[in-house]
């Protein structure tokens, strides 16, 4: 068995930790790292089920872990103060929404830019309110901007020069050229407030956006950590709701999304145990292409199968915008180097 099955094993609760010799950590550990999972698989592991460096490492990153989260709720909130002066209320996305909401999957992930999704009305005015407050562009580059603000489905990336750490800016969840079209206003007019006072999308919406930024938007890159965060998610939505599944369906029809949504469900079936209803437990062949991008690491963490990698990559870009957009997007890209 590869590294990359035992790592998804040991998630999944298949394979119990102690059964591990002491040299197939090195290949697990350099799986995880890779796939930014090593925090999570330090709080699915017993300490005392692990050989003793491997439990010293789990300790370390389950400190940087709560510490990175404590980073990232702050940093939510200076979003915050930048810009309810100025009437401007955002909605939490990715991981520092879970963190916020309190959610399984939030334990031990490593969590980067600070993502918010505000109204479309309400971008001019976020982009100037953060600008006055220290947030900074990350490069110039005049094609590039247009780029973003033309197609894409947020602003260009922003540092904030004090802190050294990034927001992006959304007013949707897919590119604006993208051939599918999720209803913003809703996610925005739908999402609920934590005990924090944070605003997060809906259960049913944050389920539809792991999935979209899975399977629609995505290359795959990274691919085992955002279908771990949808396992997590539905499950504990499923736990505390019994008609979840039926919901997530409407949702995601409502998006233009419940291919998407039923792809990472079957996924997260095969790769992570998800339990799910009656109606969603087909067996499409085209599954084992994605299930073969996801599981494309050697031992050492390596990406492997460069070919299946290219593929998905222009999939990723075939889905993102119309061929001559493409084009001419991927001819500019390269004259830039």
């Amino acid at each position: 068995m590869s590294a990359v099955e035992t790592l998804v094993d040991l998630l999944a609760g298949r394979r119990p930790a102690a059964d591990l010799a002491p040299r197939e950590w090195d290949g697990v550990i350099g799986v995880a790292r890779a796939e930014v999972l090593l925090g999570t698989l330090a709080h699915r592991v017993e300490d005392g089920e692990v050989p003793g460096p491997v439990a010293w490492l789990f300790a370390d990153c389950r400190a940087a872990a709560a510490v990175a989260t404590k980073q990232a709720l702050w940093e939510a909130e200076m979003a915050r103060r930048a810009l309810a002066p100025h009437g401007v209320e955002f909605v939490l996305l990715k991981g520092t929404a879970y963190a916020a909401a309190g959610l399984a999957c939030a334990a031990g992930r490593q969590i980067g830019d600070l993502d918010i999704l505000v109204p479309w009305h309400d971008l001019g005015r976020a982009e100037n309110a953060l600008l006055v407050a220290g947030w900074e562009w990350v490069k110039e580059d005049a094609y590039d901007d247009a780029y973003y603000r033309r197609h894409m489905h947020e602003l260009p990336p922003l540092i904030h020069k004090a802190r050294d750490r990034m927001i992006d800016v959304h007013h949707t969840i897919l590119p604006r050229t993208h051939r599918v079209t999720p209803d913003a206003l809703a996610l925005v007019s739908d999402a609920v407030r934590t005990a924090g006072g944070f605003a997060v999308l809906c259960p049913t919406d944050m389920a539809c956006h792991c999935a979209a930024h899975l399977i629609a938007d995505g290359d795959l890159q990274g691919g085992l950590r955002n279908l771990w965060d949808f396992h997590a998610l539905t499950g504990e939505f499923a736990a505390l709701d019994r008609g979840f599944w039926g919901k997530l369906d409407e949702r995601a029809e409502m998006h233009g999304l419940e291919r998407a949504v039923h792809r990472a469900a079957r996924l997260a079936r095969d790769l992570y145990g998800t339990r799910l209803p009656s109606g969603w437990n087909s067996h499409p062949p085209g599954d084992g292409r994605y299930q073969r991008r996801l599981l494309a690491r050697d031992d050492w963490g390596r990406a492997t199968d460069p070919l299946l990698q290219q593929a998905f990559y222009i999939r990723s870009h075939w889905l993102r915008m119309p061929p001559t957009m493409l084009a001419r997007h991927l001819w500019t890209k390269w004259r830039k180097g």
